[in-house]
Order: C-alpha cells, then sequence, then structure tokens
C-alpha cells in the first residue's frame, strides 16, 4: 500500500485510544472509514471529530463485539455492501486484566482472550477475502511490549499478545508464500496514554489505583504519535512496527538478555509496587 487517498479502512476498538487516532490521522489522508466499537458514545466522538474537519471521509460507526464470530462476519458484509471494497484492516480493540496467574478468576481470563486474541482472529478471517479482493489490502494486529517480554501479575494479558504474535507473524509468512497482495504487520506498543488501565479488571490483590498510577507515569506516547507511527510502518509494509522509545529498548534487552530480562522485569516491579 503507497497511499491511503480513497482507500476503506477498518478500525475495531475506534472509540478511543490509538483507535481513535488512527481513524483522525487516516481521514486526514483522504481514507474512508468503518469505525467500530461496543462504546457508542466513544464512536460518535470519533466521528463527530472528523465531521467538523476538512477531509470529506465517509465515515460510518457500527457496534461491534468484536470477541462475537458470527457478528464479525456479518459486519464484514455489511462493509463491504456499504463501501464496496475494503483495503485495511485495524485489529486494534483490546482491553486488560492485572491478576496473579494462581490467582485470575477463568472467566476473566475467558474475557480478555476472547477479545485480545480471538477478536483478532476473528476479524481476520472475516475480512482477509475482501482484502485479497481489493488486490491491494493491508492489516494490523495490535500486540504489545508485553507480546515480547512477560511480568507478574500479567500472564493473562501477556498470553493474548504472545498469541496475537505468534498469529501475525505466520500471517505475515503465509501471505508471501502464497503471493497475495495483503501486507501484514504486527504492533507492539510500549506506555501509550490511553484508558486501558483505568478500564481493567485486576484481582482482589492488586491494587488497581496503584497499577493506573505506574502505568501513567510509563506512558510516555500520545495515541497521535502512535498512529503516525503505525501508518509508516503500513507504507512501508513492515512486519513489525515497534511504538515509542520504551517498546524499542524492552525490543533490544529481550533480544541482547534472553530470558535474563526476568531477572530486571522482577526488580523493576518490586520497586514500583513500594
Amino acid at each position: 500500500m503507497k497511499h491511503f487517498k480513497n482507500k476503506v479502512a477498518v478500525i475495531t476498538g475506534a472509540g478511543s485510544g490509538i483507535g481513535q487516532a488512527l481513524a483522525i490521522e487516516l481521514a486526514g489522508k483522504g481514507c474512508h472509514l468503518a469505525l467500530s466499537d461496543v462504546d457508542q458514545k466513544g464512536l460518535l466522538k470519533t466521528k463527530l471529530i472528523i465531521d467538523s474537519g476538512p477531509s470529506g471521509a465517509n465515515v460510518k460507526t457500527y457496534i461491534l463485539d468484536v470477541a462475537d464470530k458470527s457478528l464479525f462476519f456479518d459486519h464484514a458484509k455489511q462493509v463491504s455492501e456499504d463501501f464496496g471494497h475494503i483495503n485495511l484492516l485495524v485489529n486494534n480493540a483490546g482491553v486488560a486484566l492485572s491478576a496473579k496467574l494462581d490467582e485470575v478468576k477463568r472467566e476473566d481470563f475467558d474475557w480478555l482472550m476472547n477479545i485480545n486474541f480471538w477478536g483478532v482472529v476473528n476479524g481476520t478471517e472475516a475480512f482477509l477475502p475482501y482484502l485479497k479482493q481489493s488486490g491491494d489490502g493491508h492489516i494490523v494486529n495490535i500486540s504489545s511490549v508485553f507480546g515480547m517480554i512477560s511480568l507478574p501479575s500479567q500472564g493473562s494479558y501477556n498470553a493474548s499478545k504472545f498469541a496475537v504474535r505468534g498469529y501475525t507473524e505466520a500471517l505475515i509468512q503465509e501471505m508471501i508464500a502464497d503471493g497475495h497482495t495483503v501486507g501484514v504487520s504486527c504492533v507492539h506498543p510500549g506506555g501509550i496514554a490511553t484508558d486501558i488501565a483505568r478500564n481493567a479488571r485486576v484481582s482482589h490483590s492488586d491494587d488497581k489505583e496503584l497499577m493506573t498510577k505506574n502505568f501513567d507515569k510509563l506512558a510516555r506516547t500520545t495515541p497521535t504519535q502512535a498512529a503516525q507511527t503505525i501508518l509508516k510502518g503500513v507504507l512501508r509494509n513492515k512486519a513489525r512496527i515497534m511504538i515509542g522509545a520504551d517498546a524499542h529498548v524492552i525490543h533490544f534487552l529481550v533480544r541482547l538478555l534472553g530470558s535474563g530480562y526476568q531477572v530486571l522485569t522482577r526488580k523493576l516491579m518490586g520497586s514500583m509496587n513500594h
């Protein structure tokens, strides 16, 4: 994909954070948008911001629970009918969960995986045929730096983001091997200033207020900066897109230290919890 003008982009989780920022950035580049979220107010806010600008983009909003496979396939069919073609899919919707693995409730673990991982799978399976048909398609799956390192109390979240990474990196190779004109990127954001920590589920032994406070300290990258980095990566057809200086540092440390990074993360987590 060499440009976004008159392309059609599908973005999940577009009611806030990175999803909202991507929608605004793409609209400014002349891209038409199919935006979804479970948060109707957030979606309407995103659309209002875009409609109040000079872009002239065709923007349609949809209420969608990405965990529902059947609804996702219906959504893909509806978007195709509404826009005629689809070029870009951003599987961005995600949630957070903080809990030790011997304390996490299975219903919370399932909730997380159904959105963070199966939501990505559902979106990819539903939209891939349309992206192939477009002749110029691209898929962006949002993983995390937590898809590269694991931390105490983040095992469930780590599992979902490592799963997204493994799934996406296999998809990248399959699209190339089979000669499809569909690029694929796996995105690993570091700390992004969004509300994901505030909206997270936590176990009884975790301090949500402290967790949110620590997250805010580390979240140095804005959603707009993240969106701009992602779109540059799409135009360059980058397989892996790192967002934020912290993500690049973590990426380097994992490559340098292997499993030795765990000594550093245990010390870091210990210092932050006191």
